[in-house]
């Protein structure tokens, strides 16, 4: 197995992207500021496919993105294609960790791998709440396809 494949086997979501000019900084890698929107761009898609998106517009019930920290691996410059991957590491009742990868075609290799803290929140109240049943089936679910 490739790492690509490998990659690509380890994520619940992964999200392909060009790597854009106007990403890099003076030292000619993509700034480190845009890995937290990569972060953000699987995250987006884990919520589309789980049904995360309608649920909140539905009951103002939703994730709000608590911490996030990233590693970097290898730095990554245009021209490139990038992967980027989300799963679920661990969930709790109120909460969960998201485990990101991003992983540059062009070097074959792990750029970089981060994590975000993610509540799930009532917007009406302003406080925390249990995680939806249906989301975290749907989440449950999600996951569990990607390993069989």
């Amino acid at each position: 197995m490739t790492p690509k494949q490998r990659f690509i086997e380890e994520y619940a979501v992964i999200v392909k992207q060009d790597v854009i000019w106007g990403d890099m900084d003076a030292f000619n890698h993509v700034n480190n500021t845009v890995y937290f929107r990569y972060f953000e761009d699987a995250r987006m898609a884990f919520f589309e496919k789980t049904g995360v998106m309608p649920h909140m517009e539905a009951t103002n019930i939703g994730p709000i993105l608590a911490s996030t920290q990233c590693q970097f691996r290898a730095p990554v410059s245009f021209p490139d294609r990038i992967l980027i991957g989300a799963r679920i590491k661990e969930i709790s009742e109120k909460r969960f960790t998201m485990e990101y990868g991003v992983f540059s075609e062009q070097h074959e290799t792990l750029a970089a791998k981060g994590e975000g803290m993610v509540v799930y929140y009532n917007y009406k109240l302003n406080e925390s709440c249990e995680i939806p049943d249906e989301i975290r089936v749907n989440f449950n679910q999600l996951q569990a396809a990607k390993h069989h």
